[in-house]
């Protein structure tokens, strides 16, 4: 009797069309991650308004954001060691439980910062674990040819699910104050169950390696040790390593930029509602760019992505400096958006294809460490330059480091000569 998880994917699954477990997977991740975006605005506005205090609403934050440092690598390692829709549904379900204690709290009428601080840890550690899960299980349902049009489709489902969560939680927490933190539960709630639909096996049918690990005595497979493989492999991986570096310096960059955008608009009598026309158009940008992604695939191969989203970048990034219009400021970061949704494609089809499928997690946990763990930095970065030079000077002195970056991408050997995502296989 043939074994059907043991046969190649490309003969186990459908065509991306008629795909039902990957439409699943793709509308539970995408209600799982409107339900994350809808919640990361609901906190700081409880905590303002039921305490006014910013700096408690900051600690909230913090501890929203200190999983991003702390809980990626062990979290890498738990989805190549763990049944990974399994695993999802243990994250889904612990959301579901975790943000719903926030409902049952505000219904009660009592508030507790430290308890809010806790789920808002939680949430973030659960949704990490659940991204690297989903991302390591998307190789294993759709077949190879088709893997950049599921990534991206992926892309564009996250790109809408920022573009809608802000203002969703905005306004469901002008409806009642716990309205955003039941629908989030619900969302999570919702995708658990997509998960119990969904068939097909979420990691490769080559166990071997698993089964040898588990005869292993406990203590000589340490999760330090495979912490280390990840991290080794992406070091000896020329290409990945030097993305991974890319992307780290250009988030961080993209960060303080942010904040000299909130500055550009205050100081040219710009109000809230414009800085969201700026927001929403530049997600717009996003969006259409995960949604070409491909079609810029097809034309261009991976270095020539890679250079020029760096490059075009460091050409419309000193452009800002000089106009306080907020269609004119849309229209920029709407193009800086398309690119970095197209560089994020290519890089993402290029790492799952040449990652092997036992170190899927931990290699995406490494380059997720290096593109979130800048961010803070980039805040700090931002703010100093907005203190010490103003807005526009602020933005010149960022559009400089991005033009040496852009200069880094174009000369390294490993971006270069990188294969296309289709040869990486």
């Amino acid at each position: 009797m043939t074994d059907v998880a043991a046969a190649p994917v490309d003969e186990r699954v459908p065509p991306l069309r008629g795909n039902r477990d990957f439409r699943l997977l793709w509308v539970g991740a995408g209600l799982a991650f409107l339900g994350s975006r809808v919640g990361t605005l609901a906190y700081p506005l409880l905590v303002l308004w039921q305490t006014g205090s910013a700096r408690a609403a900051g600690l909230v934050g913090f501890a929203a954001t200190l999983p991003f440092t702390l809980v990626q690598l062990p979290a890498g390692v738990l989805v190549d060691r763990w049944d990974r829709r399994r695993l999802m549904i243990a994250c889904d379900a612990g959301r579901c439980l975790a943000v719903g204690s926030v409902a049952v709290a505000l219904a009660m009428g009592k508030v507790w910062l430290p308890h809010l601080a806790g789920v808002a840890f939680v949430e973030t550690s659960l949704t990490i674990l659940y991204r690297l899960a989903e991302r390591a299980a998307v190789p294993n349902l759709v077949r190879s040819g088709e893997l950049a049009k599921a990534l991206s489709r992926n892309e564009a489902r996250e790109q809408a699910a920022g573009l809608l969560g802000r203002p969703a939680g905005t306004l469901l927490f002008a409806v009642g104050r716990s309205a955003p933190f039941v629908f989030t539960a619900v969302a999570h709630l919702l995708a658990l169950v997509t998960l119990l639909l969904i068939r097909t096996p979420f990691q490769s049918a080559d166990r071997d390696e698993r089964a040898a690990r588990a005869r292993e005595p406990r203590q000589l497979r340490l999760l330090w040790t495979e912490l280390v493989e990840g991290v080794v492999w992406v070091w000896r991986h020329r290409f990945i390593r030097v993305a991974a570096g890319l992307i780290a310096v250009s988030n961080m960059l993209f960060q303080a930029l942010n904040l000299a955008l909130i500055d550009i608009v205050r100081q040219g009598g710009g109000s809230p509602t414009q800085l969201g026309l700026v927001v929403g158009v530049t997600g717009v940008g996003g969006a259409i760019g995960a949604l070409t992604a491909n079609r810029w695939m097809e034309w261009f191969r991976l270095p020539h992505l890679v250079i020029g989203a760096n490059v075009l970048w460091a050409l419309l990034m000193p452009l800002a400096a000089f106009t306080t219009n907020p269609f004119a400021l849309g229209a920029l970061f709407a193009c800086m958006a398309l690119a970095g949704a197209v560089w994020n494609v290519a890089a993402g089809v290029y790492q799952l294809r040449v990652t092997p499928d036992a170190l899927l997690g931990r290699v995406a946990a490494v380059v997720s460490l290096a593109a979130f763990g800048t961010l803070s930095l980039g805040n700090l970065a931002g703010g100093f330059l907005l203190e010490s030079l103003g807005a526009r000077d602020s933005v010149l002195a960022i559009s400089a480091v991005m033009g040496l970056l852009a200069l880094v991408a174009w000369a390294s050997p490993a971006v270069r000569r990188c294969a296309t995502p289709d040869e990486a296989s």
